[in-house]
């Protein structure tokens, strides 16, 4: 089954409280996530182990663009999303303008908020927000030896 993908975070927030009513709890992750690779693959699975629920946000382009630099990202948001959606354990895909996670861990309160191994549960950006409604912080995913921005350079692109 794909994942349901509701382009605004804003209007997922009321999805989720049904998913809590239900019994079941929630993981984010949140990313980039143009050029899928096998470390994005395996950040997901491991997330989807988390919680009942996952739910993959994804930088708006300008986000993305703003984080990533000029050129970035090579898949527009609406393609980024769709080929999230079709992972198995991801239930909900979403996007984000912001360039951080604070405003969309604050609409949405996922019990988890997982990040990737070039984090630890002390240096994710995250922390403050996440403990102050009292969720946690997972880190999945295997070492970080795999980049979108390094395929793209390898390929001979921005």
């Amino acid at each position: 089954m794909s994942a349901r993908i509701v382009e605004d975070y804003r209007a997922l927030a009321p999805l989720l409280e049904r998913e809590r009513a239900a019994g079941r709890s929630i993981a984010l992750t949140n990313g980039c996530f143009d050029v899928l690779h096998v470390g994005h693959v395996r950040l997901i699975a491991q997330a989807r182990e988390q919680a009942d629920v996952l739910v993959v946000a994804l930088n708006s382009d300008a986000s993305a663009r703003a984080n990533k630099g000029p050129g970035r990202p090579l898949v527009p948001l609406a393609e980024r999303l769709e080929v999230i959606a079709a992972l198995e354990g991801v239930r909900f895909a979403t996007g984000f303008p912001e360039t951080d996670a604070r405003a969309l861990l604050q609409a949405l309160r996922p019990d988890v908020h997982v990040k990737g191994t070039d984090w630890t549960a002390e240096s994710v950006p995250e922390r403050d927000v996440v403990q102050a409604y009292g969720g946690r912080i997972a880190i999945c995913g295997d070492p970080k030896t795999h980049s979108s921005s390094d395929l793209i350079e390898r390929l001979g692109g921005d």
